[in-house]
């Protein structure tokens, strides 16, 4: 006889839902991790939250691509190989981030609102 317990769907969905937002990071450390990385890798010297420096600001990303499912992934490469010709002429040079952070910094610029 198999005395394994059964779930029913309801508890299921319960425990998937637990799940799901315990293993979430949480918003508010995550965006002082990514203003620190900001500050770390030399961001800060051409981009603000929410004016343009040299660059844009991380408001203004935010809100041109906001629409745009495969933001991520551009602005990933962006930050590596550096740019020029979509914010104005002054060109982005590349950066050297690791990947980790690099996600979570394009995360959090994303996110900025």
């Amino acid at each position: 006889m198999n005395k394994t317990p059964k779930l029913n769907a309801k508890a299921f969905a319960i425990a998937a839902a637990a799940c799901t937002l315990l293993s979430a990071p949480a918003i508010g450390v995550a965006a002082t991790d990514a203003s620190a990385l900001a500050a770390k890798y030399n961001c800060t010297a051409c981009h603000a939250t929410d004016k343009k420096l040299v660059g844009p600001s991380y408001k203004e990303v935010a809100a041109k691509y906001a629409s745009d499912a495969g933001a991520a992934a551009k602005l990933e490469q962006k930050v590596k190989a550096g740019g020029s010709g979509v914010w104005g002429q002054i060109p982005m040079p590349p950066n050297n981030v690791p990947d980790a952070d690099l996600k979570a910094l394009v995360a959090w610029i994303l996110a900025t609102k």
